[in-house]
């Protein structure tokens, strides 16, 4: 039996080449695997396709399949059963976090969160349940890296979405090869380096015509298939400076991207929904996916944590401001929101939900305390920061040929010198990358995802009032105050617990 494994980064690498059409800067980029808008950004990646060979992640990152493939496969792409398994997924989460400092969220495990639940839930996708289990065994076996875009473009949103025809995804016609697909999806973040796209539905507004009620995967180099991509900042640090003076966005850039079908022929085998508005509309909250990205976000979030509250200690050490009391209470703080996405994390993971068929998913009613407190936590870090470091952070040479002018480097030595045995080199290393992580472009291009990775800001309060009102919380919140006032009434307690004050009361005497 010919044994499928996960690809290695090399296989990766190689499969980025197709006749995919992706646009930058007015061009079509023909090799986005060595393109210099893109190629350290899949490098990251093909780092941790390795990782699933290597010894020294072996362990942590893979499971056995559960497709009779006789392989192995990144522990998330895998349905879980029990709340051991689902917190073995969150250290096989965390472990690939780590390799990209927790900055790369859309890592092939982000849409593990989604590939898993069509093993465990493929009566969702009937009459198309062949179909999800077909792609969920190449998934697993392959550990395929598939894009998603769920979100309409912010055109006309005012409108239903069938009013919206000449935007919004619908189905133009179909044929007995498939249908035929046209309109726009977004944001698809880092789509230019993954395998394949998956289009569904999830937005304010309900779909309300068949044409529009849809789900499916799509080859990228279908024909009629297009993406434009935003500003490459890996593409703007290769030219303006170097890996020293942009150490992360040089590298880890998940370029997004707005997906095009023009008149795209989808095959039958690649369809999960088609024409059944009711679950069309209900494909976020129902099919699992929503339980499973929000664990992935949670940890993929607490590692990023890791980082910046690490890189912030270094910092404050190199000023010598390390034992000033303001600076301690805000790193603290900092910490402390680290130690909260733990926390949720590691709750959602042993505190499960019953999924379909013997499965477990993570406790969404904890996901929704991430979903929610996320959107702060990273525009506090942002306030924290600016606040500990002032100024310090703008007055940094220009670039890292600076140091290699022997004119200018006594200077730098002299001018630019850390606290605490910290050199000039290594305080200007620290700063740099700080101001890439919160200053550069790609830095706040972060700050926007962070706000709003997880959703529309207040459709995700509204899910958590709805989230407690579907599962009986808000019943029991009221309860608690119900039994609280029945403990009295006009005349005073009900209950002879308490003593009435008929003997002391003024306004009763």
């Amino acid at each position: 039996m010919n044994v499928r494994k996960p690809m290695t980064g090399k296989e990766y690498l190689n499969s980025l080449q197709d006749d995919r059409e992706i646009w930058l800067n007015g061009q079509r980029v023909k090799d986005i695997a060595n393109h210099p808008a893109f190629r350290n950004s899949a490098r990251s990646i093909a780092r941790l396709y390795d990782a699933l060979h290597d010894p020294k992640y072996h362990d942590v990152l893979t499971t056995a399949t559960d497709t009779g493939g006789g392989s192995y496969t990144h522990r998330f792409f895998k349905v879980s059963n029990t709340a051991e398994e689902l917190l073995a997924s969150r250290e096989a989460i965390a472990s690939w976090a780590r390799l990209t400092y927790g900055w790369m969220g859309r890592t092939p495990d982000y849409k593990g969160s989604f590939l898993g639940t069509l093993g465990g839930n493929p009566g969702f996708y009937t009459p198309y349940e062949n179909n999800a289990l077909r792609w969920y065994q190449e998934a697993q076996e392959r550990v395929l890296f598939i894009n998603h875009a769920l979100i309409n473009p912010p055109v006309d949103r005012h409108k239903p979405v069938h009013d919206v025809s000449d935007v919004f995804i619908n189905v133009e016609k179909e044929t007995d090869a498939g249908i035929i697909v046209s309109g726009a999806k977004m944001v698809a973040t880092g789509t230019a380096i993954t395998n394949c796209n998956f289009v569904a539905h999830n937005g304010t507004l309900p779909i309300q015509k068949e044409e529009f009620a849809l789900a499916f995967f799509a080859a990228h180099d279908t024909p009629g298939v297009k993406m434009i991509c935003r500003s490459s900042y890996e593409l703007n640090a290769a030219v303006t400076g170097s890996p020293f003076d942009n150490p992360l966005s040089s590298r880890l850039d998940e370029n997004d991207a707005v997906l095009i079908f023009d008149k795209a022929l989808i095959p039958w085998e690649n369809v999960l929904v088609y024409r059944d508005i009711e679950k069309a509309n209900d494909f976020f909250p129902r099919s699992g996916f929503v339980n499973l990205f929000l664990f992935h976000g949670c940890t993929r979030l607490a590692v990023k944590l890791d980082f910046i509250a690490g890189l912030l200690l270094k910092v404050i050490e190199s000023t010598g401001t390390n034992e000033y009391r303001g600076v301690k209470a805000n790193v603290g703080e900092m910490i402390a929101w680290r130690n909260l996405f733990w926390a949720i994390s590691t709750a959602m993971a042993k505190d499960p939900a019953p999924g379909p068929n013997g499965t477990v998913l993570p406790n969404v009613e904890h996901g929704t305390a991430y979903r929610v407190f996320s959107t702060i936590a990273w525009t506090r870090i942002h306030e924290i920061i600016e606040n500990v470091t002032g100024g310090g952070l703008i007055v940094q040479p220009s670039s890292s040929e600076d140091f290699k002018n022997p004119d200018l480097r006594p200077y730098l030595e002299r001018f630019y010198r850390g606290s605490n045995g910290v050199n000039s080199l290594e305080k200007v290393k620290l700063n740099k990358l700080l101001w890439d992580a919160v200053g550069s472009e790609f830095g706040g291009r972060h700050r926007l995802y962070e706000r709003n990775y997880t959703g529309n800001y207040e459709d995700i309060r509204i899910h958590a009032l709805m989230e407690a009102m579907n599962n009986g919380s808000a019943d029991a919140f009221k309860g608690m105050v119900e039994q609280c006032m029945s403990d009295y009434d006009l005349d005073g307690w009900t209950d002879s617990t308490w003593i009435n004050p008929y003997d002391v009361s003024f306004v009763i005497r």
